[in-house]
């Protein structure tokens, strides 16, 4: 195998000629896009130029390094929670708690993460899953001096969170614009994984607006930064850093089926962040504009059944009464097409859109409803503190009643399911794992109120639509727990 191994001279000249080229052009992009610092908020101060060296390959990533390491810092946070020991009820006897004391009940729960000094005055940029319900939360710097820190704000719908210590003239992170981001760049995370100390690595940008990774916070902003760069347990709350120091994005999450690295980790970007954070710090939360809609992807399948000729826009899956959409007449079926004279091509960015308005503020949709267009304005409201859930995607599938069980909703069967006894639709009883009524989304309790836009009652009714469909898409309405929604078939 040394033939594999080995190289001609020439060859080797002539890679080496291409490697210092390479280094160099990748130094000159490195120096020539600096993003101003002019419209950071004043409480939010850029770090001045620390004269960032161009990358090569001789240097590698060091300079940018040294840029950034002195504003990342190691968060520990605990709470005591109550424990969920089987053996707990036991420990209510008098006698047992006499010689095992109150083991089984309270104890103390220590969480480890990274973060970010974004304030030359104390204040620092987290997660909110980092500091969840913590009484506790200490921050060590790069030069091992600690601090108590105070939880100035969190947000859970970003998964992000604002702490404050008492300390002046702190190094920071400059911030960058996560809009800017390219799939292909090169980015370093840094923080502190499993408890180490301060860590580094380094990866590119794999993709960027990624939504439903499964986050289980229910109606949470979900348009993640995706990277290769190693991020591990520990790391959560720390940088995202581009090839100039500057601060793009929070590391929050990684995809992993054994709970390390496999090169599918999320971030946070940090124009998402920084809003949320200036709120905290101004206000000390956050407040978001409110619609009241359901917001669903209009897949190929959907756009068919309503007639719409390309996939576009947002689906109005549920309109909630007296809403901000229901007081200026938008209706469940309505498909928006644009927002302000935007199109709208993603629903996750629809609703960060939207959320980051100011409450007050009224927006012109286009409106696609029954084959035609209009134009509809809504005066937006303020976002209520419990959000309603999100409809997960769905694949499509072929032959649509495949493991579906179905009952006829009596008084009765409405009563078990907390319905009221006037409620309309066939019940969904049971749905077989793997089947194709699962893979698009149906669960049981559902109730189907639709077939392809027409009122079902019966399950004999379900069963004809659905063959009446000829083989082509199935569009259900169902209400599920009260809020309703389009599944496809």
């Amino acid at each position: 195998m040394s033939h594999i191994i080995r190289m001609r001279r020439g060859i080797a000249v002539l890679v080496l000629i291409l490697a210092l080229a390479i280094g160099g052009l990748i130094g000159g992009l490195a120096a020539a896009r600096i993003v101003s610092d002019e419209t950071v908020p004043i409480f939010v101060a850029s770090a001045q130029d620390r004269g960032v060296q161009r990358v090569s390959f001789e240097n590698g990533f060091s300079p940018v390094v040294s840029a950034v390491a002195d504003a990342v810092v190691n968060v520990s946070s605990s709470r005591v929670v109550r424990s969920e020991s089987p053996f707990e009820p036991f420990f209510d006897e008098p006698l047992l708690r006499r010689f095992f004391g109150d083991r089984g009940r309270l104890r103390r729960e220590t969480s480890l993460g990274s973060g970010v000094i974004v304030s030359p005055n104390g204040y620092i940029l987290t997660n909110y899953h980092v500091v969840e319900g913590s009484g506790d939360v200490k921050v060590v710097l790069h030069n091992k001096r600690e601090y108590r820190a105070r939880i100035i704000g969190t947000d859970e719908m970003t998964d992000v969170a604002v702490l404050k210590v008492d300390a002046t003239g702190l190094p920071v992170a400059r911030l960058g614009d996560s809009n800017a981001l390219a799939v292909g760049d090169f980015c370093l995370a840094l923080g502190s994984p499993f408890g180490l100390g301060q860590s580094v690595t380094a990866g590119i940008i794999s993709a960027t607006g990624r939504s439903d990774i499964g986050i289980d916070t229910p109606g949470a902003y979900e348009s993640f930064i995706q990277t290769d760069a190693a991020i591990n347990p520990g790391n959560s709350g720390g940088p995202l850093v581009n090839v100039r120091g500057e601060l793009i994005g929070i590391n929050s999450a990684i995809l992993s089926r054994s709970g390390g690295n496999v090169g599918i980790g999320f971030a946070v970007p940090i124009n998402l962040a920084r809003a949320a954070m200036d709120q905290i710090i101004q206000h000390g939360k956050v407040t978001r504009a409110y619609m009241g809609v359901l917001p669903q992807e209009v897949t190929p399948a959907i756009a068919e059944a309503f007639g719409l000729q390309q996939a576009g826009g947002v689906l109005v899956g549920n309109v909630e009464p007296n809403s901000p959409a229901a007081r200026a007449g938008i209706q469940r079926g309505d498909i928006l097409l644009s927002m302000n004279s935007k199109p709208i091509t993603d629903f996750g960015q629809f609703r960060i859109d939207v959320g980051s308005m100011k409450p007050g503020s009224t927006v012109r949709f286009i409106v696609f409803r029954n084959g035609t267009q209009q134009q509809i304005d809504v005066t937006l409201g303020e976002m209520p503190s419990q959000p309603r859930p999100q409809p997960r995607p769905q694949p499509q599938q072929r032959d649509p009643l495949e493991g579906l069980s179905l009952r006829n909703l009596s008084p009765e069967l409405a009563a078990q399911l907390g319905l009221p006894a006037d409620t309309r639709g066939v019940a969904v009883t049971d749905v077989a794992e793997g089947s194709a009524a699962e893979d698009a989304g149906l669960q049981s309790g559902d109730i189907i109120v639709e077939v392809n836009r027409k009122p079902v009652s019966s399950a004999a009714e379900v069963g004809r639509a659905v063959r009446a469909s000829g083989g082509k898409p199935v569009l259900l309405l169902i209400d599920r727990g009260g809020v309703t929604m389009y599944l496809t078939l």
